[in-house]
């Protein structure tokens, strides 16, 4: 008794772990987000399995009869047409419904587009911010992206042929024409294309061959650079205050620890204060 989440290839059907196919081979049920598409799968590894459509537009209706069949003793594996299930794709509603009915979930880790893409893009990973799919308008869109100017980690957008280009120009109109980005286009697949540019190059770039704006896409934003004119106005004006009564090594080391900065930061930007 027990749901297994089971990551699939994005692209390269070589990339499927052996543990995926032990387990796609031996589960009872198969829940699948296109059962057609996942049957070709199926097929290439040569697994006969009962296949079950859960999809977005059923998944809280049918949630509740695979938790009875889970109850009754049958495993079942979870899959989406690529990658790890629940990033972007159904499987949220069954495995909350799950974990409150004690039903034991398992990962069976592998595949998935955004750490595939954050791993070759040259850009911080020790922190990131995953985002997904922006809206479809360009308000909203705009929107969003402006609740991101301030994120200094970097940020990771899933998106589709016919609205790259929208998307692209709405962060260059909210980020700025210099903002790094790497797109990655339909990974691990024959026309695999990864490349680094400002937003302003990278949109030339796609416009100079209709044929780069088809596929999917990953886009790795880099995060805000913090600079001088970032500092808490507030803490300019405590550092210029402790300066008329104290040295510039003890007003910085003063004001770096009431507002958790940079003690070597706030002694530059002391000597620029007293120039």
């Amino acid at each position: 008794m027990s749901l297994y989440i089971v990551a699939t290839p994005i692209g390269n059907l070589d990339d499927i772990t052996l543990r995926a196919i032990e387990t796609l081979k031996t589960v009872d049920l198969i829940a699948a987000e296109d059962t057609r598409y996942s049957g070709l799968l199926l097929q290439h590894l040569g697994i006969k399995a009962k296949l079950f459509a859960l999809h977005d537009h059923n998944e809280q209706e049918k949630s509740q009869l695979l938790i009875e069949k889970l109850k009754s003793g049958q495993s079942i594996a979870l899959i989406s047409d690529a990658g790890t299930p629940l990033i972007n794709d159904p499987g949220f509603h069954l495995v909350k419904a799950c974990r409150e009915n004690q039903i034991k979930v398992i990962p069976i880790p592998g595949a998935c587009a955004a750490i595939t893409a954050l791993s070759v893009a040259g850009l911080p990973s020790d922190k990131f911010s995953y985002e997904g799919f922006l809206p479809a308008k360009s308000k909203a869109r705009q929107d969003c992206l402006s609740k991101l100017i301030d994120e200094t980690r970097t940020m990771i957008f899933y998106e589709s042929t016919h609205r790259l280009l929208d998307t692209l120009n709405d962060m260059q109109t909210i980020f700025g024409s210099d903002k790094q980005i790497v797109l990655a286009k339909e990974l691990t697949k024959t026309w695999e294309t990864i490349v680094s540019y400002r937003v302003n190059e990278l949109i030339t770039w796609l416009k100079e061959d209709p044929n780069r704006q088809k596929g999917e896409f990953v886009l790795i934003v880099e995060g805000h650079t913090k600079n001088d004119s970032d500092i808490d106005p507030n803490a300019l004006n405590t550092l210029k205050l402790l300066l008329k009564e104290l040295p510039l090594k003890k007003a910085a080391a003063i004001t770096a620890e009431i507002y958790g900065l940079k003690k070597n930061l706030l002694y530059q930007l002391g000597l620029s204060m007293e120039n």
